[in-house]
């Protein structure tokens, strides 16, 4: 029997061109994480937001589209690809807009709640066309290496981008960026892309809707509390909430031929086991971005640009750690690969649990090496998955991928920021309350008390901030070789042949119109 990897046909340049427009939603996608990040202080001059709807305008995006990952990629798997990425490409600019021209506080969360329903239907979309692109393994694993790194920089690159926008425009600038960018995809795409869809996917389950966002919001708001106000019981409670509509969601869909997650995606371990490991990836690359920050500002002293332009060093390595991964993949056993990436990046923890109250550069080594093992394990982990899944179901096998990794983003810096916290507040326990909370409480309080009593209290808060760091480095670092010997043990092989079409090729194309 021909094995049908080895013979897949190769893409072309119509095909890469193609996959380098699809870049265009992931990068914007990206971006809007962060894009508001220096937007705040002239949004507030001029919307004058009270305290809960500033945190609004800021999480509304992101519960929006971590809500909604699992829908969209079961709707795109129906009704094409393709034609959910234009939509929701229509959709993207045209909220792009109303949060550029919002006149109250109100019509920017909503304008950015429709962000987050436009990005949610972008990013499983992209992925699962770009699985159906390439059907050469070895194609297919470079491209999606490139998209691992382009997600990851575009996270980066929002926040200097607006603070480049905002010196020179007004703060609705930051949305309007997108509005070329989703008009070039709604002229490019219905040329360069084929449709592909499940040809039989019945219907579509409307109750599986509700239970699906029921289960995944309360557990990213429970998580991302945590790491912002520390453990409280409501936020707890939040927790168990999402984990019981969780099961009831899990329950529905074992019961349905026509399921939004079907039992099919799971007949292969590997499949599991990449939403696993991409989990844990994100984990880490989140849990170290929420000191990496805080270090720069507050204990480097850093402006908030100069920080933003600083976080994109660690960049120059991640662009050539996936390519060289998949490389490396194609020569050799991948689960020896992923468990090697992990340990890179459990060895990048290893450098920040080094760093001390005056190491800019050793930060952004430690970040570096991190991110770069992390993004290689996310490509090739996404790779692995989307081949193992049966190809009428990419669309789906993407969602599941995007949700895990919002959970491990949220769950990292939820545990390794209370342990930091932890550790930061046992430093300083004999000192005011202020002090205590956070870094940036201690921050202001040494510069209401300024001369030498404020330069003592400042360096000893900075001391307790990089101590509960390299405790949470070293957290991280057992967790991710942990990691690597998981991956080893569940990335090789398989429990049986792949499902038909899982090896790359779209087993349902529709002609392109």
């Amino acid at each position: 029997m021909t094995n049908p990897a080895a013979t897949a046909p190769l893409a072309g340049r119509r095909e890469w061109t193609a996959f380098t427009v699809l870049l265009l939603p992931l990068l914007l996608v990206s971006m809007d994480v962060s894009v508001l990040y220096f937007a705040v202080p002239a949004i507030t001059r001029e919307l004058d937001p009270s305290a809960t709807q500033q945190l609004w305008i800021f999480d509304s995006y992101a519960f929006a589209l971590s809500g909604l990952l699992i829908t969209m990629g079961s709707l795109g798997d129906r009704i094409g690809r393709r034609r959910l990425l234009l939509i929701g490409a229509g959709a993207f600019g045209l909220a792009s807009v109303a949060a550029a021209f919002a006149t109250s506080a109100g019509m920017l969360i909503a304008a950015r709640v429709l962000l987050g329903v436009g990005g949610a239907t972008l990013m499983p979309s992209t992925l699962a066309l770009v699985r159906n692109l390439f059907q050469d393994a070895a194609q297919r694993g470079r491209a999606i290496g490139i998209w691992s790194g382009a997600m990851t920089g575009g996270i980066a690159l929002g926040s200097v981008l607006s603070g480049v926008m905002l010196k020179h425009f007004h703060w609705g600038s930051v949305f309007l960026v997108n509005v070329p960018a989703m008009l070039l995809l709604l002229v490019l795409v219905p040329v360069l892309v084929p449709e592909s869809k499940d040809p039989a996917p019945g219907r579509f389950d409307l109750v599986g809707v509700p239970l699906s966002m029921a289960a995944v919001l309360p557990v990213v708001y429970g998580l991302k509390e945590i790491a912002a106000e520390g453990f409280e019981p409501l936020y707890a409670a939040c927790l168990l909430v999402g984990l019981a509509f969780g099961y009831a969601f899990v329950r529905r869909q074992r019961g349905r031929e026509d399921a939004m997650v079907g039992r099919a995606l799971f007949r292969d371990r590997r499949f599991g086991a990449g939403i696993g490991l991409n989990s844990v990836a994100a984990f880490a690359m989140m849990g170290s971005a929420y000191f990496t920050t805080q270090y720069l500002q507050s204990v480097l002293g850093m402006g908030t640009l100069e920080a933003a332009l600083w976080s994109l060093a660690p960049s120059l390595l991640i662009g050539a750690a996936a390519p060289v991964s998949a490389a490396l993949a194609a020569r050799t056993d991948r689960s020896k690969v992923i468990a090697g990436s992990f340990a890179v990046a459990a060895a990048g923890f290893g450098l920040v649990s080094l760093v001390g109250t005056d190491s800019l550069w050793l930060l952004l080594a430690g970040a570096g090496v991190l991110a770069s093992g992390i993004v290689s394990v996310m490509s090739l982990v996404s790779d692995m998955a989307l081949a193992t899944a049966p190809a009428e179901k990419a669309g789906s096998a993407a969602s599941l991928l995007e949700t895990g990794q919002e959970f491990g983003g949220a769950l990292g810096m939820a545990l390794l920021g209370s342990l930091g916290t932890a550790v930061y507040r046992a430093d300083l326990a004999g000192e005011p309350s202020a002090v205590r909370e956070t870094l940036g409480g201690a921050v202001a309080a040494a510069g209401q008390a300024g001369g030498e009593a404020g330069g003592q209290l400042l360096a000893l808060a900075r001391e307790a901030f990089v101590h509960g760091m390299q405790y949470a480095a070293w957290g991280g670092a057992v967790l991710l070789l942990a990691a690597a010997g998981l991956a080893l043990a569940l990335t090789r092989g398989g429990t049986g042949p792949a499902p038909a079409g899982a090896q790359g090729a779209p087993a349902e194309p529709v002609p392109a119109r």
